[in-house]
């Protein structure tokens, strides 16, 4: 099991006045509480990362969910910031040492930005992700020529739009634990990844797991917790 993170302030709750941030969230669960940037403004995002790497200095914060203007704000006031703009992350601090392996699994190029925040997160919840990218079921032999590779991870997150079918494919294939984002791409009435998102629900796999459309972050932490538990 991960160490948690030590808390170098030791306060239970930093007040910045637009949010109480819970300092102690990694002494119980192992990891830092993240900033979701949507609906904050930029110095907003910047202040809340900052206290949180202030707090927990031996590890990486992660931001989620960043605009355009968040995002450079990080780049000018924390330079350290690691900001990736497809994702639509910022860590801040190095990431733990990983445990364990998730394979993050991409249908399509269009998924790109669910997948790379899943990756972000996986490594910021310290275990090592493994992108596997464009083997969605219209080629089904780019996928089955990476069977392989994803059975070997300790946990799979298979992100995919349109009909989804990528995470019931892989779940008829290995019986590593298998977590489904949904994505909203597609063509036409794909209802913003409604379409998707039943699909998975539905799966006829066994032991298919699903979360919200578009939810890389959270498939992310539940990946990582499960990979650096089974090493």
């Amino acid at each position: 099991m991960t160490e948690p993170y030590p808390n170098g302030s030791g306060a239970e709750i930093a007040d910045l006045g637009f949010a109480r941030l819970d300092l102690q969230r990694a002494a119980r669960t192992g990891d830092p509480e993240v900033v979701f940037g949507r609906g904050k403004t930029p110095a907003q995002v910047v202040a809340a990362l900052h206290t949180l790497h202030e707090a927990h200095p031996d590890g990486a914060v992660l931001a989620t969910r960043l605009d355009g203007d968040a995002a450079a704000l990080v780049r000018a006031e924390l330079p350290d910031a690691d900001v990736d703009e497809v994702a639509r992350t910022a860590v801040l601090g190095k990431p733990r040492a990983p445990r364990g392996r998730v394979a993050v699994v991409g249908a399509g190029t269009a998924d790109m930005p669910v997948v790379r925040e899943c990756v972000t997160t996986v490594r910021v919840f310290g275990s090592d992700p493994d992108t596997i990218l464009d083997v969605g079921v219209a080629g089904l032999h780019r996928l089955l020529a990476q069977r392989d590779r994803i059975d070997e991870a300790d946990a799979i997150v298979a992100v995919a739009g349109m009909e989804a079918a990528l995470p019931s494919v892989i779940g008829g294939l290995t019986g590593a634990p298998l977590i489904a984002v949904p994505t909203s791409v597609g063509y036409g009435w794909h209802l913003d990844g409604l379409t998707a998102w039943l699909a998975t629900l539905n799966s006829c796999a066994p032991g298919v797991l699903t979360v919200n459309v578009d939810n890389g972050f959270g498939a992310g932490v539940a990946a990582a917790r499960i990979a650096r538990r089974a090493r």
